[in-house]
């Protein structure tokens, strides 16, 4: 099924298929399709284990085994027999029913029972957890290589944490900070949302076509259905979702993709301020050899990983708020219309994770440029009209703003000129003496002290 990486139609599974494959895996239709096959034979097996349904015997050991392996050594081969009951059946998960009921005939304790598969089932009690398993492996890859770009922004917040550098407020010099405390605002950002995203519930259903357990409380009216299949949902490491119409909403879906959008959001002001300083300077890119940055200019080290990512982080969130919108409306007690939009769960996903591979790549290519940060910021005396202005305010000066607007705005400012600013204020002596020794190099607040705090 699969053609060359050159023939691909997604850059997904052709030119970035290698960066892509783990996630790729767990989003494939093999994987969605293994899931099914799971969910069914876990479900046989749970039914065998309740008291009160004495037609199906207790399972032997040998019987266990047996359909443990139809799980644990389920192959792409297997997949492609599923798919080829699926050009007949025209109906994926009936196709897998076939599948293993075909599987039960192989087995002589076993086959008198296959009736059993999928029993007291709609398609979509199957479907819903397959995804939810899904999700919940997707999501776990997507947390681990976040947290591989947070331990990334961590060491550079201690490591830039006394690099002193000029902010910029509108794309103007502005108050000084240090280069460890711009890592500290992106890594607290994307500390909050990616504990967001963990702790969101994933959701399951296994309660019949339109969610009232209907097919079971009539087959086996002894049993407690609701409470029973909440065990089951449990069990599979999903939460039950008590109420539903056939399908299970997606809201937990929804959740999902919208915490992840909101991540990937700050991942894009992430990505532009790192292209920033890089054109300006203030960040060095490794010169790797054979690599080349434009075909008619050799100077060139492109920002490219920062570019990749932001340009991935767009279509990312292009597909997650659209499922997300789409996901949470179905017509009465369900359409299909959210069938062939689920199976694209992976895209969002992939493109996320490309997104996250690129800034990883990108933040180890940098080397801070001391030289030019440090000449930025000894030639901005301008800046100190800011804590000036203040210490004037402090001790009533009239028109304390103005008077340094006057002397600062868009002009040229040196040091000796802020100084003579200074001399010539009616404030006390000490605190003359405080703004003197004040520079734009130490007037960072608790700049240090931040990223200090945050180890």
């Amino acid at each position: 099924m699969k053609k060359d990486d050159l023939l691909s139609i997604s850059p997904l599974d052709g030119r970035y298929s290698a960066i892509c494959k783990d996630i790729g895996t767990i989003f494939s239709e093999y994987s969605l399709i293994k899931y099914r096959v799971q969910i069914e034979v876990r479900w046989f097996i749970y039914l065998s284990e309740l008291n009160k349904i004495s037609r199906i015997p207790k399972l032997t050991s040998k019987d266990k085994k047996f359909l443990n392996n139809i799980i644990n050594k389920f192959s792409i081969t297997d997949a492609k027999i599923i798919k080829n009951y699926e050009k007949t059946t025209k109906h994926d998960v009936k196709a897998v029913e076939y599948f293993l009921k075909s599987k039960f005939d192989k087995s002589t304790s076993l086959k008198k029972y296959k009736e059993y598969i999928h029993i007291c089932c709609t398609s979509e009690d199957i479907n819903n957890l397959a995804y939810a398993l899904i999700m919940t492996q997707g999501r776990d890859i997507i947390l681990n290589k976040i947290n591989d770009l947070k331990k990334i922004m961590n060491k550079n917040i201690r490591k830039y944490s006394k690099d002193v550098m000029l902010s910029h407020t509108h794309g103007q010099p502005a108050t000084p900070t240090t280069m460890g405390k711009e890592f500290l605002n992106f890594y607290h950002r994307l500390n909050k949302l990616s504990s967001k995203l963990e702790s969101i519930n994933i959701e399951g259903k296994f309660n019949g076509a339109t969610g009232n357990y209907s097919a079971h409380k009539t087959t086996f009216p002894n049993l407690n259905w609701p409470i029973i299949n909440k065990k089951f949902i449990n069990n599979l490491g999903i939460s039950q979702n008590n109420y539903t119409t056939q399908i299970e909403p997606h809201d937990y879906i929804c959740e999902i993709n919208n915490m992840l959008s909101h991540l990937n959001s700050v991942l894009i002001g992430f990505s532009q301020d790192m292209w920033t300083y890089i054109s300006k300077n203030y960040f060095i890119q490794k010169n790797i050899s054979g690599e080349i940055g434009s075909s008619t200019m050799p100077h060139k080290i492109n920002p490219i990983n920062f570019e990749n990512a932001e340009g991935n982080l767009g279509l990312a969130n292009s597909m997650l708020r659209f499922l997300s919108e789409k996901l949470t409306i179905s017509r009465l007690q369900r359409d299909l219309s959210d069938s062939t939009v689920m199976r694209n769960l992976g895209v969002g996903f992939s493109y996320s994770f490309l997104a996250y591979e690129n800034l990883i790549l990108g933040l180890n290519k940098l080397k801070i440029n001391k030289n030019k940060i440090n000449d930025d910021i000894d030639n901005s005396w301008e800046l100190l009209a800011e804590p000036i202005q203040m210490i004037a305010r402090k001790y009533n000066i009239s028109n304390s703003y103005e008077l340094l607007k006057n002397k600062t705005r868009g002009q040229s400012v040196t040091k000796k000129m802020m100084h003579e600013l200074i001399l010539s204020l009616k404030i006390p002596e000490s605190e003359k003496d405080k703004l003197l020794l004040l520079s734009p190099r130490n007037y960072i607040g608790y700049a240090i002290d931040l990223c200090d705090a945050k180890r």
